[in-house]
């Protein structure tokens, strides 16, 4: 990572044109900002009228509202004791190390999201209710719930009712949960509880088994209508973030800091401002722009 122009806050996508400036030499400015850009917006269940808006990129990146969705807590300064209303207005499903799982998929509070081997995922299926339900709680969404996707195919995200009427979200098809016992960032501890329960890589597959696979988007898929790029390989929010929208050429207030991006879509890279000198053509998420060759080189962005 390039680590000049660092920020001490990520710099977020506004509704359709991000307002940023960069000073002279060496430093960068925070612009003011507004609420970021939905990409889209979709029912689900098969009978459910309630929508849901992903956006690309994390929910810090985002400007989550503190105190909400993944980060909410209860009186006892718990995420298990969080109101519901309160826990399901976002929550974020991030590519992430955990433990010896890489990749396995974490929540906006960094703690490791599961599967369980009793569930189905064709048809998507929760067995786990009642006191089960307290020990795995179940990542849920209500109406008008934003979902936060970095490094998990937007494909492989779905939503399936359970029994007491909630919407649980699903990653490849399978329902997917928290562990009451993980407590902080980096916990494993539901790992192969039973002999079933496993995290969840982003395409629905079980952590920590041989050769995980990771899915990518089609090339000639949708194209992309803004990006979050950041200054640290795989959406780490260790460094500074920087969003634009299109449409057409963008350039970048803070070129050459980009190691990593998450898009719902395709977009063009290019090296120089206004769209010229090397470029790369990325099809949605991308964890490590060093891998591509193209790591501090983003200087301008091209959408359409």
């Amino acid at each position: 990572m390039n680590r000049k122009n660092v920020l001490s806050v990520a710099v977020l996508i506004t509704a359709g044109v991000v307002a940023l400036s960069a000073c002279g030499t060496g430093s960068a400015t925070e612009a003011t900002t507004g609420a970021p850009t939905s990409e889209s917006t979709v029912d689900y269940g098969a009978d459910a009228t309630e929508g849901v808006s992903f956006f690309a990129g994390t929910a810090k990146a985002n400007n989550a509202t503190e105190g909400t969705g993944d980060w909410a807590k209860g009186e006892d300064g718990t995420v298990n004791s969080a109101k519901a209303d309160t826990a399901r207005k976002w929550v974020q499903l991030k590519a992430s190390k955990a433990g010896a799982l890489d990749p396995v998929v974490v929540n906006g509070a960094g703690l490791t999201l599961y599967r369980f081997d009793k569930d189905t995922a064709k048809p998507s299926k929760s067995t786990c209710n009642g006191d089960c339900a307290k020990t795995w709680p179940p990542v849920t969404v209500a109406k008008g719930s934003k979902v936060f996707v970095a490094g998990v195919p937007k494909s492989a995200v779905g939503f399936v009712k359970r029994d007491d009427g909630s919407t649980q979200v699903t990653i490849g098809g399978w329902p997917v949960y928290r562990f009451a016992k993980d407590t902080k960032p980096g916990d494993t501890a539901g790992q192969g509880v039973g002999g079933t329960w496993f995290g969840v890589t982003p395409d629905g597959k079980k952590a920590g088994s041989p050769a995980p696979t990771t899915t990518t988007q089609a090339p000639g898929g949708p194209k992309a209508t803004s990006v979050v790029l950041f200054d640290e390989p795989r959406f780490s929010e260790d460094g500074a973030a920087e969003g634009t929208a299109g449409p057409g050429c963008k350039n970048l207030a803070r070129p050459r800091n980009a190691s990593s991006l998450s898009a719902l879509g395709s977009l063009k890279l290019w090296s120089e401002k206004d769209c010229k000198g090397k470029s790369l053509v990325v099809e949605g998420d991308v964890p490590d722009l060093a891998a591509l060759g193209f790591d501090n080189l983003a200087t301008s962005v091209f959408f359409g």
